[in-house]
């Protein structure tokens, strides 16, 4: 609908200028005199030829009366033409004046052709200025509503799809369904939503086979260290040293496969320290765009953040703040706050919710794996998202500092400057 009205307009607009133009085109300059002003301007300069000093002008004609030498007897208004020479030169009217049958001079009546020619061209002019200046308006209305309607849902896209490749599933995606585009996101999301299904049975997968290593681990080891026992007890007991010998490498081999096992189970949870974090120098005029995608829910103000340059990588440190908001959102469920300063050589962002925090002896474990508070047990999650921040931030030489204020929990990201702006 809006499109429809903004091309009428559109098309009004253009349609009054080609009008213009042609009127512009149709006008030839050629205006008669009006003969019957004409004639009774003459008329009343003969009648008032002896008395010239009193002669008044009764037409809206502008003219100049001169005697037979050129003596200018009477005008209008200065700068009419003076003479015959100038009169011809301007296309003026030149009639005889004859009193008792005798011509006694000349009257020159002003043709004004040009001045109405210019006045109806500074019309036109004035008319076609106006129909582009709305053009223009139009055009640039236009450009604001493409760029709502079409290029910034296509940058949303675009940042979307960067987090759903770094393998972030759990920010949705803003729709507009006013917009174009609103179904298409709509799918876009729903293939986020589709995906992140998918990762969490793959996730329930993996946890199971992890179950079943414990479990075989468990089992493993209960033998093993029987035999382990039983050897330690055979080699005290027996005199030969040969047979000592022999309960010793039973020992040794049983160490061996306990260590394995304990190996085997530990590689399963360093899987997710293969996460790649590739960071560059980035300016602190990204921030904002970060902190409102990982906001999805609008419930902080971005402060101003200082100029500077930092060193991080953009996709791993969306994920960082999405994951810190995602938390608040679960656990705290309050407005958040967000304050940004220098802090030695690092840029400081802490967010800060309201949702009294957690119990001081569970902060230091809230960034250790599988670690969840007290209060997160009837919440969906794996404790794994501060785990996985505080890796990413350590590769890009930031930290990540979880303290408890008077209010709820703050989440300080620091971020290593490589040079202030």
């Amino acid at each position: 609908m809006k499109k429809s009205m903004f091309l009428i307009s559109f098309l009004l607009v253009f349609v009054i200028e080609i009008a213009a133009l042609a009127y512009f085109v149709a006008l030839d300059g050629d205006y008669w005199q009006d003969t019957v002003l004409v004639n009774e301007a003459v008329w009343s300069v003969q009648n008032d030829w002896y008395n010239m000093e009193n002669h008044q002008n009764h037409t809206n004609l502008d003219y100049i009366v001169l005697d037979l030498e050129g003596t200018v007897l009477f005008g209008t208004k200065r700068g009419l033409s003076e003479s015959i020479n100038m009169a011809v030169g301007h296309r003026d009217t030149i009639l005889d004046l004859v009193v008792d049958n005798s011509v006694v001079g000349k009257i020159i009546i002003f043709n004004d052709t040009a001045q109405i020619f210019e006045s109806q061209k500074q019309t036109i002019v004035m008319i076609l200025f106006a129909a582009m200046l709305v053009q223009c308006c139009f055009c640039i209305a236009y450009h604001f509503y493409l760029n709502r309607t079409i290029v910034r849902p296509f940058h949303k896209l675009k940042g979307f799809a960067e987090r759903i490749a770094g393998g972030n599933l759990d920010i949705p995606l803003e729709m507009d369904r006013q917009n174009l585009f609103g179904a298409f996101t709509e799918s876009f999301d729903i293939m986020r939503s589709e995906l992140k299904k998918a990762r969490e049975a793959e996730a329930a997968a993996n946890a199971s086979k992890k179950e079943l290593v414990a479990k075989i681990s468990h089992d493993i080891k209960t033998p093993v260290a029987s035999i382990k026992a039983a050897s330690e007890v055979g080699a005290a007991l027996t005199a030969n040293e040969k047979i000592r010998d022999n309960y010793g490498q039973i020992i040794r081999k049983a160490d061996q496969i306990n260590e394995l096992i304990t190996n085997l189970f530990t590689a399963t949870l360093e899987e997710l320290r293969q996460l790649p974090v590739s960071p560059d120098d980035m300016s602190s005029k990204e921030l904002p765009s970060l902190l409102e995608n990982a906001d999805y829910l609008h419930r902080a103000e971005i402060p101003v953040i200082p100029d500077c340059i930092f060193y991080a990588d953009r996709l791993r440190l969306q994920q960082v703040f999405d994951n810190i908001f995602a938390n608040s959102y679960k656990y705290a469920n309050t407005s958040i706050s967000i304050e940004a300063t220098f802090v030695n050589d690092y840029l400081s962002i802490s967010i800060e919710d309201y949702g009294g925090g957690v119990n001081r002896e569970e902060l230091p474990l809230l960034k250790e794996k599988f670690k969840r508070g007290i209060n997160a047990k009837n919440v969906e999650g794996a404790g794994l998202g501060l785990y996985i921040s505080d890796y990413f931030m350590e590769k890009m030489n930031g930290k990540l500092i979880l303290t408890n204020e008077g209010s709820g929990l703050r989440a300080t990201v620091l971020l290593s400057l490589s040079g202030r702006i």
